[in-house]
């Protein structure tokens, strides 16, 4: 890496999580003189040694973000990865006479890109697609934990939180069962007895999400020689590494993007830009009478 160089590649923990997180520690913290300094310099001549000075001292924030949302289940080294996306488009953007902290402008571009990740692959399942069940995907949690409702919200409950974010409570209610992932109830009532929508009120789409397919298909011999027919499209690397990131057994912790770039030779980026690819393939075969 060249000093005027800053690239994805060095910024990412790779399959060395706690020698990162120790190493961004070493980056110093920069003075609001000094920052503005190197933001006047980035922002007016376009110096990269400026923004890479920049970039390194704030990696210590991305890892901070991303201990927000280990209970997601996917692996911090990713969730550092498109943080440090988030702070680079950051800085890029970063406008010094403005009079605002990097750190406090960062924040945004940093939760936004590992809000995008979460949202595209937290169980392969889109729980969120409006902007509403966004925000609820985001704060419901916490929300309950303030209301000591971790177990479960009740109806009232559901209206507090639906009052604080705005939104509905059947948006509440729906996606608090989403997240639990326990047993769903066909139709539900509140507390006076009216009926709420419930899973009955929404049918199976046929252009369901490629893991709900794969669900299906799975339940039967003729379904599961579907799926070989399916993944057989699909060219060796991007068939292993589909496999290994979503249809590897439950017991087997899935590799981290990471990972699979150090065993195929090639960037973090590039393997999740073959697993997106490979999703697609694969819905579009799965949905089709024939692949």
């Amino acid at each position: 890496m060249t000093n005027t160089a800053l690239t994805l590649n060095h910024l990412s923990p790779g399959a060395n999580l706690e020698g990162y997180l120790r190493a961004v520690q070493q980056y110093p913290l920069l003075s609001a003189e000094r920052e503005q300094t190197l933001a006047l310099r980035f922002r007016t001549l376009e110096d990269l040694d400026a923004a890479r000075e920049l970039v390194l001292s704030h990696l210590r924030l991305v890892v901070a973000v991303s201990r927000q949302y280990l209970g997601y289940g996917l692996p911090q080294a990713d969730l550092i990865q498109e943080g440090n996306v988030g702070l680079m488009k950051a800085v890029k953007r970063y406008d010094p006479t403005q009079g605002v902290r990097l750190v406090s402008y960062a924040l945004h571009w940093i939760k936004a890109e590992i809000h995008e990740y979460i949202l595209r692959n937290w169980q392969m399942v889109k729980v969120a697609t409006t902007k509403a069940q966004r925000k609820l995907f985001f704060n419901l949690r916490s929300l309950k934990r303030a209301l000591g409702a971790d177990r479960g919200v009740s109806p009232s409950q559901a209206q507090s939180i639906a009052r604080e974010l705005k939104v509905s409570t059947d948006e509440v209610l729906e996606m608090d069962r989403r997240l639990s992932g326990g047993d769903t109830p066909l139709q539900v009532t509140n507390e006076d007895g009216d009926e709420l929508a419930g899973p009955i009120a929404s049918l199976q789409a046929e252009d369901a999400d490629p893991a709900e397919i794969v669900g299906r298909l799975q339940e039967s011999a003729q379904a599961k020689a579907r799926m070989a027919q399916a993944l057989g499209q699909l060219d060796d690397r991007s068939r292993a590494i589909l496999v290994a990131r979503w249809l590897h057994d439950e017991e087997d912790k899935a590799p981290t993007l990471h990972e699979l770039a150090a065993e195929y030779g090639v960037s973090a980026e590039r393997v999740r830009q073959i697993e997106a690819n490979a999703l697609k393939k694969l819905r579009a075969c799965l949905t089709q009478a024939t692949c």
